[in-house]
């Protein structure tokens, strides 16, 4: 099993472009002070995950627990204590648009294309494609569709709530084939999934898939806030 240099670059040229709009919509929707914030969260996760994933320690263990444990843990942490909990999530679900935070799940498409690229050439198995029974191509190529949606019929977001469940719902369905082909080995499969392991691609589980958690608990704490659902009778 190879993994083509060129299927690497082109994930970390996906995944800079991801980063650098999730920094641009923090810096135009925040204040300076957060924005600032903000972004200094993001770059620390970066380079967290980055660091875990070259040194190779999310293949293996580390301080004795498994690597894609240390390397998710935290995240899944900070979304539950800061964007679920606390009221920061709040404030910055009814900072940005919620046909934005919608919109920017698109990015799964790219993801999902990668996924389906190394499974050609062996290095994840078929339960984490498309064909294999992973919704996640469909959740983010209907994104924009759900984005319009939330945009036009702004009072009507029970359609815009059902899509993010369905949505989290994908997510723990692959994550969860994810861990028991790959760290957990407790689900055998036709090819090891050793490529989530690897660097660049351990960023799908330690960044890409932690983000689409967070863009949907942002969508769901603004479509369910008073605030949202007086500006969105105002609105019709």
């Amino acid at each position: 099993m190879t993994i083509p240099a060129s299927l690497a670059t082109a994930f970390l040229a996906y995944l800079a472009l991801v980063a650098a709009l999730i920094a641009a919509v923090l810096i135009r929707y925040l204040p300076a002070r957060a924005a600032f914030f903000g972004v200094a969260v993001l770059v620390g996760w970066l380079l967290y995950a980055g660091i875990l994933g070259y040194s190779g320690a999310v293949a293996g263990n580390l301080f004795g627990i498994p690597g894609i444990v240390a390397l998710v843990a935290p995240v899944f942490v900070f979304v539950a204590v800061v964007l679920v909990m606390s009221p920061v999530g709040r404030y910055v679900a009814l900072r940005i648009p919620l046909p934005l935070l919608i919109g920017l799940q698109t990015f799964r498409v790219g993801v999902e294309l990668t996924l389906h690229k190394l499974w050609e050439v062996g290095a994840v198995p078929r339960l984490l494609t498309l064909p294999g029974g992973n919704v996640e191509m469909l959740i983010g190529l209907s994104a924009p569709a759900i984005a319009w949606i939330s945009l036009k019929r702004a009072n009507d977001r029970r359609i815009a709530v059902g899509w993010g469940v369905l949505g989290l719902l994908s997510l723990i369905n692959v994550s969860s084939r994810a861990a028991l082909t790959g760290p957990l080995h407790l689900l055998h499969s036709e090819v090891p999934n050793v490529a989530l392991g690897m660097f660049p691609f351990s960023f799908i589980p330690g960044f890409m898939a932690p983000l689409a958690v967070m863009l949907h608990i942002l969508a769901l704490r603004a479509a369910s806030s008073a605030k949202y659902q007086s500006a969105a009778r105002a609105t019709a």
